[in-house]
């Protein structure tokens, strides 16, 4: 997994940098180096690579590096909004999308990146700006829909459109919702609810247009951080990876060894 480290100060202005953690052996290495701010990492569709956000030149910037930590960060582009949060990247690896401020509102912006989804010209387009709050866009595994959340009804809540161009919209959230996060065979779509449980939804997308969302369903409370640019993530064997504050725990941390071995029984 790949996660942000940041010093006691990085909200005034401190470092943070790229992580990359072995789940199974319990190991960690530092991917970014250079005592700036890196964060919001993303992995490619392919595992070789990690996008993230480099705040430490004016305008941002979206770099890229090997996850080997052979070779220099390759700059993909100066942020067009002076600050662009990259959220995802297909899984035919064309596109990268992500968020950016316009004023006192943030907007989805589309990184192409293949020659043929970019014309020949590598630059982010605006993909959504209504003069919301529209944040957080995931794209679901066959490329054909965008989930984000959005304040356009007066509060959070989750929305899919078509994707690479904004055709159709539904709200899939009943009573709010932020950070929406696909199951790995786009069969549901997971977001916060506004009370912090975690809430998963049946969806269905045919063929053109057609999309389909059943009614949200509660899985579990997830003392989850407040900032909603903070997401989390689901493994292709359903487990959750969710960022969480330990005071809100509220007691003692029990820490459960040998696991694997109980849920064999």
């Amino acid at each position: 997994m790949a996660v942000t480290r940041t010093d006691e100060n990085f909200a005034a202005g401190g470092v943070g940098d790229v992580w990359l953690y072995d789940v199974a052996r319990g190991t960690g290495s530092r991917l970014t180096f250079d005592g700036k701010r890196n964060r919001y990492p993303i992995w490619s569709p392919d595992g070789s690579r990690i996008a993230f956000l480099f705040s430490g030149e004016e305008p941002d910037t979206i770099y890229q590096k090997t996850v080997n930590g052979i070779g220099q960060k390759e700059a993909l582009e100066k942020a067009p909004t002076g600050s662009w949060v990259p959220s995802d990247w297909s899984r035919d690896g064309r596109y990268l999308v992500g968020w950016g401020h316009n004023g006192n509102k943030s907007s989805i912006w589309v990184l192409p990146l293949s020659p043929e989804a970019a014309g020949g010209e590598r630059k982010s387009v605006p993909y959504l700006n209504e003069g919301f709050n529209e944040l957080n866009p995931k794209l679901s595994p066959n490329g054909q829909w965008i989930a984000y959340d959005s304040d356009e009804t007066g509060r959070d809540e989750i929305f899919v459109q078509t994707f690479p161009k904004p055709g159709g919209k539904w709200q899939v959230s009943a009573n709010g919702g932020t950070r929406p996060v696909w199951s790995r065979d786009g069969q549901e779509l997971y977001f916060i609810g506004l009370d912090g449980k975690l809430m998963a939804v049946d969806v269905k997308g045919g063929p053109g247009s057609s999309f389909e969302a059943g009614a949200p369903n509660p899985l579990f409370d997830t003392h989850t951080v407040g900032d909603r640019t903070i997401t989390f993530d689901v493994s292709k064997d359903g487990r959750f990876l969710i960022p969480t504050w330990i005071s809100d725990l509220g007691g003692p941390i029990t820490v459960i060894v040998n696991w694997q071995a109980a849920l064999k029984k």
